[in-house]
């Protein structure tokens, strides 16, 4: 068996992560239950689609929950103290070798990864570096324009 994905965190997202763990693992765990138990009585199971839907969100409610709990239990809450590198929560604006400029924050939690092709190059950068990303679909040099926290 494969060694577990380290996450690294900034507080706010090992906060958000939790507060979700919260929410379904309470409310959302109580409505799944409820909802089979309403289904059940509207007769024969084997026929009954209200029973088999509800049954299908429960499992993807659980799968969701195990899913966050091996997250949190394996990551790594990092705190930057400065906007001068590049790090986990860092907002970066950077320009391709067109010029065209995005945006991206480094995140394990809906960003760039800090293991992806771009976010382990940009990893503590610092404003006007050149960075050579080598991407699937191949190979592009980004420039770094400004850098900030979330």
């Amino acid at each position: 068996m494969s060694e577990p994905r380290i996450d690294y965190l900034t507080a706010a997202q090992r906060a958000d992560l939790e507060a979700e763990l919260a929410e379904l693992e309470g409310p959302r765990r109580k409505a799944a239950s409820e909802a089979i138990k309403t289904a059940r009585q509207f007769g024969d199971i084997a026929e009954n689609f209200e029973y088999h839907a509800a049954k299908n969100e429960q499992g993807l409610l659980e799968a969701r929950i195990k899913k966050l709990r091996a997250r949190l239990a394996h990551a790594v809450v990092v705190e930057h103290d400065t906007d001068e590198h590049v790090g986990v929560g860092s907002i970066v604006e950077i320009a391709d070798e067109e010029g065209e400029k995005m945006e991206i924050e480094i995140s394990a939690v809906g960003g760039v990864g800090p293991g992806s092709p771009l976010g382990s190059v940009l990893m503590g950068a610092t404003v006007g570096d050149v960075v050579d990303v080598q991407a699937p679909r191949g190979s592009w040099k980004a420039r770094v324009l400004s850098i900030r926290r979330a």
